[in-house]
């Protein structure tokens, strides 16, 4: 699982009745701004290959089509959720007569659960549950508008809501469902977003199930990064999540950020991070935040945007680490001019696509420290092994994994910035663009809600430590009560005996304390020697 200028954006990360959708600002667009991805989107065959175009709007959404029921439907491709949802009228569907809502940033998706027939690209499944969705006035943005009529979650089975609900397979995720059926084939799927805005990106996104885009086969060489799980209670919030390595996010002065995990068991130095394609602007913590943009000279802090803007001239180069591979992020992608937002002094400037994670989006059970949305996965080709994550299989599919392949050229990110924002002429070297002494960095302020829900979020997230604890400590105290209790009732027996004249008593009157000298072998030992002296 998530009107004018102050329109937002779901926050898809999260999957329905969890609390960690955000809100996004976004730049308006009409509906005729709005290429109709119903009709366009078809699978493409390349060389053998089966790929699923992907649409981008805006750099805001990505859309791939489905067909469900005999309809077909545009729908958001969200990594960072599992369950399928729909709007409108489908020719040919069961409802099952159950109830359900899924919460996302914009609203709630409620409806009823229906299954029916789905086509995703070359696969075919019968009987996939989803809900429909039949009145959308919940949701604060026009979602027709924005080019899309549902969402389908691409997230690992475990956190399908309505799967929970149905306790049936056929409520299992439609990615889980096809690779049940399809057991001879690799159960992954992949991901190219491209880049509106560069002339060096691709003309397209895809999307592949069981396939690898051709042209790049080198993913297949790079780093399995484990997927961490989550506990069996918090199941439902499992997410395509791993860690960076250790010193694993390098600021824009070429140097290691430095923060510490909120995750209880992030290895010493690395930090948590989900991958989520619903996600405009990836969420950061606010420390991180603030040394990506605070040394920038001209950043202000945005209060409605809840960001920092820069001028957008200003170039930024971050970088990832992961498996031991770097991965830059394009600078246009680290700041955003879609926006159309003026500073203080009336200037355009561009938005920080880094954006402090919020006190909605929080990990309230620490389960990771960031969340990597559209502005990071732009910059990667992307593949995400389900493994043992898709059940009731008779073979081993072995642990889930991801493997990212660098998609962005340092060199030729820096050209396509001076082309984009600079018209050309390369200042990025001016006197105007060095970052501030680390000393002059801005901070951004954190709201006493934020500090409310991060006190919270370290208390919740170490309830295990936090429950030993206090049953340590109850014991304790408990044993120290049946220890005294004891100690007294003792006293009080020996009282009793010695006023009886059972115990000896000292010439105060107390009961004497006894001592044992020596054992009674040490006092056969001594008599024996004693009669060693005597002759008979």
């Amino acid at each position: 699982m998530r009107s004018v200028l102050s329109l937002f954006l779901v926050g898809l990360l999260s999957h329905a009745c969890s609390s960690h959708a955000l809100t996004f600002p976004i730049h308006v667009r009409s509906r005729a701004d709005v290429p109709s991805a119903a009709g366009r989107l078809s699978a493409r065959a390349a060389n053998g290959h089966t790929l699923l175009p992907v649409l981008n709007t805006q750099n805001s959404e990505y859309i791939a089509n489905i067909t469900l029921g005999g309809r077909e439907i545009p729908v958001l491709l969200d990594t960072g959720s599992s369950d399928l949802w729909v709007t409108g009228s489908i020719p040919q569907t069961t409802d099952l007569g159950m109830p359900e809502s899924l919460s996302y940033a914009v609203g709630a998706a409620k409806g009823d659960i229906n299954s029916a027939t789905l086509q995703f690209g070359n696969y075919t499944v019968q009987d996939q549950a989803y809900l429909l969705v039949k009145n959308i006035s919940s949701f604060s943005i026009n979602i027709e508008a924005e080019g899309f009529q549902g969402l389908i979650g691409l997230g690992p089975n475990t956190g399908s809501v309505l799967r929970d609900k149905m306790d049936d397979p056929k409520g299992d995720s439609v990615l889980a469902r096809i690779f049940q059926q399809n057991t001879t084939s690799s159960n992954y799927m992949s991901v190219l977003l491209s880049r509106e805005g560069d002339p060096n990106s691709v003309s397209s996104g895809y999307m592949t199930i069981s396939e690898i885009v051709p042209g790049f086969d080198a993913i297949s060489s790079m780093p399995k990064l484990s997927v961490s799980k989550d506990h069996k209670l918090t199941d439902l919030d499992q997410h395509w999540q791993t860690y960076t390595d250790v010193d694993g996010l390098i600021g824009p002065d070429g140097n290691p950020i430095k923060y510490d995990s909120i995750v209880p068991s992030a290895p010493d130095g690395q930090l948590a991070v989900v991958f989520d394609s619903g996600f405009t602007l990836p969420q950061v913590p606010r420390a991180v935040s603030d040394a990506i943009y605070g040394r920038v000279q001209g950043a202000e802090w945005n209060t409605q945007y809840g960001a920092w803007t820069i001028p957008c001239s200003q170039m930024l180069n971050i970088s990832f680490k992961f498996g031991g591979q770097t991965y830059p992020i394009h600078p246009l992608d680290v700041s955003s001019s879609d926006f159309n937002i003026v500073n203080s002094n009336g200037e355009t400037v561009c938005l920080g696509t880094f954006q402090p994670i919020s006190t909605s989006a929080f990990s309230l059970l620490g389960e990771y420290d960031m969340i990597l949305g559209m502005a990071f996965m732009r910059n990667v080709y992307t593949l995400f092994d389900y493994g043992n994550f898709v059940e009731d299989t008779s073979v081993d599919l072995g642990d889930p994994f991801i493997q990212l392949l660098s998609t962005t050229n340092a060199t030729a990110a820096h050209e396509a910035f001076v082309q984009v924002r600079l018209s050309g002429t390369d200042s990025t070297g001016d006197a105007s663009q060095a970052l501030l002494p680390a000393s002059q960095e801005q901070h951004s302020p954190e709201s006493e809600e934020e500090k409310k829900q991060e006190y919270e979020e370290k208390v919740l997230s170490r309830w295990p430590e936090i429950f030993v604890g206090c049953l340590a400590f109850v014991l304790i105290v408990t044993g120290i009560i049946v220890w005294r209790c004891c100690f007294v009732r003792r006293r009080k027996n020996r009282a009793a005996a010695a006023a009886k004249g059972l115990l000896p008593t000292n010439n105060m009157g107390s009961p004497s304390s006894y001592k044992q000298l020596a054992g009674s072998s040490t006092a056969t030992l001594v008599s024996m020697q004693n009669m060693e002296g005597k002759h008979v």
